[in-house]
């Protein structure tokens, strides 16, 4: 059993009275060199450091000590050392004595309900993330990973149009050094402490919003995009909830499976793409977008869906007329799956309409059209027709 031990900024008389026996009864504790240089010597205690890098090495680590006590900043459990344990170990051989968080902390400090603002973890993180929270009025906790991400969140929110939105930076809080720094992004400048909260207030005029059907144009393409109304159909159907998967087959712009994600922090994506520069794109669409952490594999359906994680959802935007790209995705989905397939070509929608007649679903063609000048008038300008297919798996 680990028992993972919260200590605030305050130190070692600020730890309550049973927490402080825990740590001194342990026969090994483990920590930061921080957290362990804060509690007093214990005679014939085994103190060990955690291991560089952290992730690969805890579990040698872990093999060798047993029962244990680790410690950590305020609640382990807010972007801290108590969720990797557990990850590792399971719920039941961890157990978690949390101090107050930074994240209370800082709403303390700012005067913030937890209501009405989000918090954003950028500890080991994209800064990308947020990206995803910007709107007029909201207010954004950014954990930091050290001193330098007050400086890169300014360069995202000036990029983004939020440059006048008033960041607070929080410094070591509840320790005698803790500190308060406010300025706009766009005149931020200077040093940060290692540990600190970035309070955003934003303030803006762009809106991208997370239901689907973000404006063409916010994504870089080469014409290889799955347009507005077409992705907010696809959206639909694909009903991304929270925590689900989905495969973004042929994805092209990756407009799809970023739109999937943005829907909640909690989604991802694997975009499979054959072409590197558009490979490339998708990345930077997604970064842009904040939703960084989307899977990026370079390769051609149906050979690059192996080994894949399981999705919860697949999109085929393209290469459906591939041998074997839409059996393998029927296949790789689990009841409750849901399958959208994009096409326009006559081969294409040939295939979609067996698929239909074969496996039920939903078959449905698109047309769009839109305003467009003709001499000094206005008229409308067809898109090509999209049949799509979509079916849930039973």
């Amino acid at each position: 059993m680990i028992v993972v031990v919260g200590i605030g900024a305050g130190g070692w008389d600020e730890i309550p009275v049973r927490h402080q026996q825990l740590i001194r009864e342990s026969p090994v504790l483990l920590g930061g060199k921080r957290h362990l240089d804060l509690v007093p010597d214990v005679p014939g205690q085994r103190r060990e450091p955690w291991p560089s890098p952290l992730r690969e090495g805890l579990p040698a680590l872990l093999d060798s000590v047993g029962d244990a006590v680790a410690l950590a900043s305020g609640d382990p459990l807010v972007s801290g050392i108590g969720t990797t344990l557990i990850s590792l170990l399971g719920r039941e051989n961890v157990r978690i004595e949390p101090a107050v968080s930074s994240v209370a902390l800082a709403r303390a400090r700012m005067g913030w309900a937890a209501e009405t603002c989000v918090v954003v973890s950028l500890v080991g993180r994209d800064v990308s993330l947020v990206a995803r929270e910007l709107a007029p009025g909201r207010r954004i906790l950014a954990l930091s990973s050290d001193g330098s991400t007050p400086g890169h969140v300014a360069k995202l929110l000036v990029t983004a149009g939020f440059g006048d939105s008033t960041m607070t930076v929080l410094g070591d809080l509840e320790a005698e050094s803790e500190s308060r720094r406010s300025a706009t992004a766009s005149t931020w400048s200077g040093e940060s402490p290692r540990l600190n909260i970035v309070a955003i207030e934003c303030v803006g005029t762009s809106l991208l919003g997370w239901t689907a059907g973000l404006p063409d144009d916010v994504f870089e393409n080469d014409g290889q995009l799955t347009k507005r109304d077409l992705r907010a159909s696809a959206l639909a159907r694909l009903a991304p909830t929270p925590g689900a998967h989905l495969w973004d087959v042929g994805a092209g712009a990756g407009s799809v499976g970023i739109e999937w994600m943005r829907a909640h922090p909690s989604c991802t994506t694997t975009a499979v793409e054959a072409s590197p520069e558009r490979a490339a794109r998708i990345a930077r669409n997604a970064a842009r977008l904040g939703v960084p952490g989307l899977t990026v594999v370079q390769g051609r359906a149906p050979d690059a869906l192996r080994d894949l994680p399981t999705p919860d959802a697949i999109f085929i935007g393209g290469g459906a007329t591939r041998p074997g790209v839409l059996d393998a995705c029927l296949a790789a989905l689990r009841p409750g799956g849901r399958l959208v397939v994009h096409g326009v070509t006559l081969e294409t929608e040939q295939l979609l309409a067996t698929a239909y007649q074969q496996h039920g679903g939903e078959l449905t063609r698109i047309a769009v059209e839109t305003s467009a000048p003709i001499g000094t008038f206005t008229g409308w300008t067809p898109a090509r027709t999209v049949t799509q297919w979509s079916v849930s798996i039973r």
